[in-house]
C-alpha cells in the first residue's frame, strides 16, 4: 500500500498529503477547487481529474471535507468507490463528521470489501504539514491496523477509542469541550481583570492548578492574549462541530443543560463572521485590543 489518494486539499489535506509524501509514499490527490489542486502540484503532489482514478489507482484514500454531506456525496455518490474501487480499498476520514452519517457509509461499503476508518484530528494546519496531528480512531481492530503506517505517517499521537463511527463521536466531544472551554475561559479572565488581576498571570495560576484545560494552556497564550487570532480553524468549522454535537445530544434524547447554553452562545454568535478565527468567540466578553 504505497499509493495514497488524497480528497481535499485545503490547508489540512495538503499538509496531510505533504507528510504522507516525505514518508515515501507516493501521494495522488483531487480538490474540486482550481486553487487547491495548483497548489499542491506545486508541492509535488499529483492531481487527478476525479475521486474515481483514486479508488482505482490507490490502497488507501485520505478524505479531508468540510461536512458529512460532502462525505457522504464523495461515497456513495455516482462517483464513488461502489463503482469500481481496488480490491481491499482502505478508507480515511480524517474530516470532523456525524457518526450516524459515518456507520451509515460503512455499512455501504463494509459488502464491497472496503473498510472505512474514522480518524478526526486535532493539531490544525501546522499539525498536518509537520505530522504532529492527533487522532482520535474508529474502526475494527483489521482494519486501524491496516491504517497504521498510513496513519503514523500524518500524526504524533493515536488513539482507537472503539469501532466504525467512534472517531466522530469523540471528536465532537472534544471540540465541544473546546467551544464551552473558551467561553468559560474567556468568563474567568473577565472577572479576574475585573477585579484587577493581570491576565497572564491569571493563566499561569489556573495553568498551575486544577481549572487548566488546553484552552488555558494552548488558546489564549497562543492566539488569544496576543491578539493573533491566527490558528487556522474558523469560526465556520467550530459551528459546525458544535451543530453536530448538538444533532447528536438531540438524537440520544439526552438533557445536557450546560452544553445547550454552549451550543446557544455559538449560534447567537453571528456578529462574528464566519472566516474569523474560531477562538474569537471570546471577544464576546473580552476586547482583544483593550
Amino acid at each position: 500500500m504505497r499509493t495514497i489518494g488524497v480528497i481535499g486539499l485545503g490547508h489540512m489535506g495538503r499538509g496531510m498529503a505533504l507528510s504522507l509524501r516525505r514518508r515515501g509514499f507516493d501521494v495522488m490527490g483531487y480538490d474540486p477547487a482550481p486553487a487547491a489542486r495548483e497548489a499542491s502540484a506545486a508541492d509535488g503532489i499529483e492531481i487527478v481529474d476525479g475521486p474515481s482514478v483514486l479508488w482505482r489507482a490507490c490502497g488507501a484514500v485520505v478524505l479531508s471535507l468540510p461536512n458529512p454531506e460532502v462525505v457522504e456525496a464523495v461515497l456513495l455518490g455516482p462517483d464513488g468507490p461502489l463503482q469500481g474501487a481496488r480490491p481491499g480499498l482502505l478508507v480515511i476520514d480524517t474530516s470532523t463528521s456525524d457518526p450516524a452519517v459515518t456507520r451509515r457509509i460503512a455499512s455501504a461499503l463494509t459488502p464491497a470489501g472496503i473498510d472505512l476508518v474514522d480518524a478526526p484530528v486535532s493539531g490544525g494546519p501546522k499539525g498536518a504539514h509537520a505530522a504532529t496531528l492527533t487522532m482520535v480512531i474508529g474502526g475494527s481492530e483489521r482494519a486501524v491496523a491496516r491504517a497504521e503506517p498510513v496513519l503514523a505517517a500524518m500524526s504524533a499521537t493515536r488513539v482507537h477509542v472503539g469501532d466504525v463511527g467512534a472517531g466522530h463521536v469523540t471528536k465532537l466531544a472534544n471540540n465541544l469541550l473546546c467551544a464551552a472551554h473558551l467561553i468559560t475561559a474567556a468568563e474567568a479572565v473577565r472577572m479576574a481583570k475585573e477585579a484587577g488581576v493581570d491576565p497572564e498571570r491569571l493563566l499561569a495560576g489556573i495553568n498551575a492548578g486544577s481549572g487548566r484545560s488546553g484552552v488555558t494552556q494552548v488558546n489564549f497564550p497562543t492566539w488569544v492574549l496576543n491578539g493573533a487570532f491566527d490558528s487556522g480553524f474558523t469560526m465556520k468549522l467550530m459551528r459546525k462541530d458544535v451543530r453536530l454535537a448538538e444533532s447528536l445530544i438531540g438524537a440520544l434524547g439526552l438533557d445536557l443543560p450546560l452544553s445547550g447554553e454552549a451550543a446557544r452562545l455559538w449560534r447567537d454568535s453571528a456578529e462574528i463572521p464566519d472566516d474569523a478565527d474560531f477562538n474569537a468567540i471570546v471577544t464576546l466578553q473580552l476586547d482583544p485590543n483593550a
